[in-house]
């Protein structure tokens, strides 16, 4: 195991940008490394430092929560979401990201990384976010730095690109907005075939939270091949020749009071479109 380089403890006033960094990386080695706890807070409080418009602070707990998420550290992922609740969430610093306004990024990165535990403590610590419209917004959000590959995507979106159907689940049933229908229908067909099943169940989540689908240009351009894909109930759903399929409505009951009520279910009751 690599060693984590030592941290330097002193005034800060003493520190320069170059001190910074090597601070902050410190701080990123002993997340990566999944130290406890209690040190990583301490390091963060008192000794880490990053350079902020031309002096020295110390790591905030939505830059932390945004390193614990990336190498998976749940206790400290858990510890943050406890101790900040909806604080931990926030948008970092415009000196952490290089895009000033960017909004929060830490579902886009939960998503990215397929981080399905951490997402739930994320999901636990949203009931304090001041009511159903807040955790709305935020679910939908897209938050991000500009120039990075998800920006402009919201977290269901993201989930839905890269076949992270538990991702995927979760966020549907706390009440993100399912869109990203056309995306899973080219995404199921485009994809290699070890990624087939799970470009599957991320179709499967969106129909089962969706009301009423949006109508698709690629279904009235290419009726047999989608009608042989999806089957004959889901396609004329799908084209607004028909009601959902009763299994559908079914399982949409279900699905929409907890997500282990889905994924429990054998294998031949399974969403499959």
């Amino acid at each position: 195991t690599p060693a984590v380089p030592p941290v330097f403890s002193g005034r800060r006033d003493l520190f320069s940008p170059r001190e910074c960094e090597r601070t902050a990386f410190s701080f990123y080695c002993a997340v990566r490394e999944q130290l406890p706890v209690w040190l990583l807070e301490e390091m963060r409080s008192m000794e880490v430092f990053c350079w902020d418009n031309g002096s020295p602070r110390a790591f905030q707990p939505s830059e932390a929560l945004l390193y614990a998420i990336v190498h998976d550290h749940q206790d400290y992922a858990r510890y943050l979401l406890n101790r900040y609740s909806v604080g931990a969430l926030r948008a970092p610093a415009c000196s952490f990201c290089c895009c000033p306004g960017s909004g929060a990024p830490h579902l886009s990165v939960v998503v990215r990384y397929n981080r399905v535990t951490i997402l739930g403590m994320v999901m636990e610590a949203l009931k304090d976010c001041g009511g159903p419209v807040k955790r709305r917004e935020y679910l939908d959000g897209r938050g991000g730095c500009l120039h990075a590959a998800d920006a402009g995507k919201t977290a269901v979106q993201l989930a839905v690109e890269l076949s992270h159907p538990e991702c995927l689940l979760q966020l549907l049933i706390h009440g993100a907005r399912p869109d990203g229908l056309e995306v899973a229908l080219q995404r199921l067909v485009s994809c290699i075939v070890s990624e087939r099943q799970q470009a599957q169940r991320c179709l499967d989540f969106l129909l089962l939270f969706l009301a009423k689908p949006p109508l698709l240009p690629c279904l009235r351009d290419e009726p047999q091949r989608w009608q042989g894909l999806l089957g004959n109930r889901v396609f004329s759903w799908l084209c607004g020749l028909a009601p959902s399929p009763l299994l559908l409505q079914a399982l949409r009951c279900l699905a929409q009071s907890g997500s282990d009520r889905i994924t429990s279910l054998p294998d031949f009751l399974q969403p499959h479109s």
